[in-house]
């Protein structure tokens, strides 16, 4: 089932053309990362994609009803600011404790609901984000970025706690990154931006692409590689080498 869908979408950001005829959609259960260089209109689409900019031209269909959760990439908190992981959880709207448990179960980080937020580490941070929009129920999960500020072993834990909620949920996941190693291995589907739509495929039909190696390079594909290992055991052992991040 078709969640979104995009046809020759143009979008403007203060008078400027920022993306042009992009054409593509999200359904049901399927993980999507959006990949591209700084400026290629990722967080742009984005904002097309969840109504907050309206298009140029082209259209953008969602299902009727669709239900969004909105990981940002991070939010900034005053430090002083006396606020548990449940009383975060329930701005603006107030939550079950049942409800809240649950959803910081799925996120991994079921016993912090009593912990400050100012408290937390980078990754319990991101964790708590992911919680909230989960309890959303939503229907497609959308990450902006998420694991800007993760190291990679930390960034890895992040993105398989995200396979395992769409695995659980059943929702569809639209992954925004600069991260493209780390977040590849998950994906069902890539689209590499640039202005358009430059590419799009399965992460290895992407990967060796020209387009997508005129962008970013080649340099991302052993560490994809092993990362893959954790998610696609039918994997081509030449590319295989252990580490200790194997299972982050």
């Amino acid at each position: 089932m078709r969640l979104i869908t995009t046809t020759g979408l143009t979008l403007k950001q203060a008078g400027k053309t920022v993306l042009r005829d992009v054409d593509m959609h999200i359904d049901r259960g399927e993980i999507v990362t959006l990949v591209g260089p700084n400026g290629s209109g990722k967080s742009t689409l984005v904002k097309g994609l969840i109504g907050a900019l309206k298009p140029e031209s082209g259209t953008v269909d969602t299902l009727h009803n669709l239900r969004i959760g909105y990981v940002p990439q991070t939010l900034h908190m005053d430090g002083l600011l006396p606020l548990t992981v449940a009383r975060f959880l329930c701005l603006p709207h107030r939550h079950s404790k049942d409800a809240m448990a649950r959803a910081l179960t799925e996120a991994g980080v079921p016993n912090l609901a009593g912990t400050q937020m100012r408290a937390l580490s980078g990754g319990q941070f991101q964790r708590v984000l992911l919680a909230r929009a989960l309890l959303m129920a939503p229907d497609l999960l959308i990450l902006d970025e998420a694991t800007q500020g993760l190291d990679q072993p930390g960034a890895a834990a992040f993105y398989q706690q995200i396979a395992n909620v769409r695995r659980d949920l059943g929702c569809a996941v639209l992954m925004v990154s600069h991260d493209l190693h780390v977040v590849m291995a998950a994906s069902d589907r890539v689209l590499c931006l640039n202005g358009h739509v430059c590419c799009e495929g399965t992460p290895d039909v992407v990967q060796d692409a020209p387009e997508y190696q005129a962008l970013f390079g080649t340099g991302t594909q052993g560490a994809f590689a092993i990362y893959r290992h954790d998610h696609d055991h039918a994997h081509d052992h030449t590319h295989h080498h252990h580490d200790e991040h194997d299972h982050a």
